[in-house]
């Protein structure tokens, strides 16, 4: 687990071979440590740059590998769903239930527990989904994280990040 100081807050990042699997404003469960495996390496280093470059307004897209294996089929189905949010767009948990065929109240709930449950925050961009009538609700980062990263992605790239 590694640790990684943003303007927002500290994140917590780790990585498997094959993807970033952590990317979390919860404090690290052990201390932080250098991976062994020169691929997750390069992964957590691939992140910290990308998110570096995202907050500050420079990138719109990140293309750091997830690993999402260890995620709970039904919900890394719904997380999967979340690239068809661009880049300052939102959605509400409704709509995206819908639109991954989840229907009533129920897809509703089981798009906001796979929200709470997301592992990679920003990279898998959780933040871009509100309630039904357009409020922000809930982030494990939590809310003033969420309008901020809303706000950044609306911000014109013209001018100087604010952050």
């Amino acid at each position: 687990m590694h640790t990684h100081d943003t303007p927002l807050g500290t994140l917590s990042l780790a990585a498997s071979a094959a993807g970033l699997t952590r990317c979390s404003f919860r404090p690290a469960l052990a201390r932080p440590e250098r991976p062994t495996d020169p691929a997750e390496a390069a992964i957590v280093d691939q992140a910290r740059r990308e998110l570096d470059d995202y907050l500050a307004g420079r990138l719109r897209e990140f293309t750091v590998p997830v690993d999402l294996s260890n995620v709970d089929p039904e919900r890394r189905r719904i997380l999967a769903g979340l690239t068809e949010v661009g880049y300052g767009g939102t959605t509400s948990y409704g709509a995206l239930a819908t639109a991954l065929g989840m229907v009533g109240y129920e897809g509703a709930r089981a798009v906001g527990a796979a929200m709470a449950a997301n592992p990679v925050l920003i990279v898998v961009p959780c933040h871009r989904v509100l309630g039904a009538s357009g409020k922000l609700t809930g982030y494990a980062g939590g809310l003033e994280v969420k309008r901020r990263l809303l706000e950044l992605e609306l911000h014109d790239r013209a001018e100087p990040s604010l952050w």
